[in-house]
């Protein structure tokens, strides 16, 4: 079924608008008890000619048939505006960010949505709003995720009946690897003939506080400001003078390629935590030294797409 299903909707191009034809319903686990409980009664009713025993089972027989266009209404003419995943790190959790709209003037209860395979979240849209349903995404190890399909359902009200959606997307999710290693930061070089690498103590200017970012060492984080309820904060230095770093694959002595791209990634994650310029090396890739967030991504997306046959460094 679900591959008739994307033969007959192909790939959506969002922002896409949740149209009757796209929509599925069937009776929940209640919905179908239910359904055996108002034959059993009808049965009754007949046999015992109760007119009130028939009257009360063709009012709740509406009422089913109320509640099921109103679940059926719940998504009809919902928008999905666009999807989002943001890079994660390996073994921590991912989210794919789904922005829904209802134009429509009434709410949208308990709207509930997943990727494919994974855990449901849930929303609530008020009339004529916009909310974000963030959809975990597991991100085992490193590489692409790709986010073929989600699911979009619900059973309000009453969970009585199950109506359901699918949206087939090309988003991915780029997983970075473990920033983890036991090997110290390279020294710091320079690409300039006759000067020397510098590198010891007292080379750091003090920078101030950023907000935690996700791969950030815990012996950075300002604890003492965490302990006064102050948001998680890292604190920051600048390198002081000509302070450069090139991180070489072929030169990290470990045996195993995962470790080596673990050890690459804890790297540029201090690196960027110090806000020192860094460049990569890894076979078929050259990144130039530079320093800033998307200097980071643009190393880290390197790392987790190496050996997948992508030889961008960045998206």
């Amino acid at each position: 079924m679900a591959a008739w299903v994307r033969r007959r909707q192909g790939v959506d191009i969002l922002p896409v608008v949740l149209q009757r034809r796209r929509l599925y319903i069937v009776p929940a686990r209640a919905g179908v008890a239910l359904g055996v409980l108002l034959f059993l009664m009808l049965l009754a009713g007949l046999n015992y000619a109760n007119s009130l025993a028939l009257f009360f089972t063709f009012l709740l027989i509406a009422f089913c048939l109320v509640a099921m266009q109103q679940c059926h209404r719940n998504l009809q003419g919902l928008t999905v505006q666009a999807l989002h995943a943001p890079a994660v790190f390996a073994r921590r959790p991912g989210v794919a960010r789904l922005l829904l709209g209802n134009p429509g003037p009434l709410a949208r209860l308990s709207i509930l949505g997943r990727v494919d395979g994974q855990a449901e979240a849930q929303v609530d849209l008020a009339a004529g709003a916009q909310a974000t349903l963030e959809l975990p995404v597991t991100a085992a190890a490193r590489g692409i995720v790709r986010i073929a399909r989600v699911r979009l359902s619900t059973r309000h009200p009453f969970g009585i009946f199950h109506a359901w959606t699918w949206v087939h997307t090309s988003e991915a999710l780029l997983v970075y690897p473990v920033p983890e290693g036991p090997l110290p930061m390279p020294l710091s070089y320079s690409p300039q003939p006759g000067q020397h690498a510098q590198r010891g103590a007292g080379v750091d200017e003090w920078a101030g506080l950023r907000p935690f970012r996700d791969g950030d060492s815990p012996r950075q984080v300002d604890w003492k400001a965490y302990a006064r309820e102050a948001p998680l904060l890292v604190k920051e230095y600048h390198a002081f003078g000509t302070e450069l770093h090139r991180f070489d694959y072929t030169q990290v002595r470990l045996a195993d390629t995962e470790a080596r791209l673990s050890q690459l990634a804890r790297w540029v994650v201090d690196a960027d935590a110090r806000g020192e310029r860094y460049g990569l090396e890894l076979p078929g890739i050259s990144i130039p030294p530079d320093s800033g967030p998307e200097q980071r991504h643009r190393c880290l997306a390197a790392l987790a797409r190496f050996g997948f046959g992508d030889a961008e460094a960045a998206s």
